[in-house]
């Protein structure tokens, strides 16, 4: 699903609100997500699941063209676990 999509969603269940209000609420949304993942906080959202950073070590990687070594950084990935009722809903029957 896109963002676009998201949108159209939300809009068809909430007449009352135009396409711009959605469109802005979820760009906060979005946004604030963001920002705190880069804070290093985790965000959850309840049976849906979690966001949180992991941290990747540094480590030799090999060029697969030419086979030479490459030193790659250490860095911060975003990790998600389903929550139970999306793990349930996604293996249901």
């Amino acid at each position: 699903m896109t963002r676009s999509e998201l949108v159209e969603k939300i809009a068809a269940k909430m007449p009352n609100l135009t396409i711009r209000d959605i469109d802005r609420i979820v760009s906060v949304i979005f946004d604030k997500m963001s920002e705190s993942l880069a804070k290093g906080d985790r965000i959850e959202l309840r049976g849906f699941g979690a966001f949180s950073l992991h941290k990747r070590n540094p480590r030799i990687a090999m060029n697969p063209k030419n086979k030479q070594k490459v030193s790659v950084p250490a860095r911060n990935i975003i990790h998600f676990k389903t929550g139970k009722e999306l793990h349930d809903m996604m293996n249901a029957g």
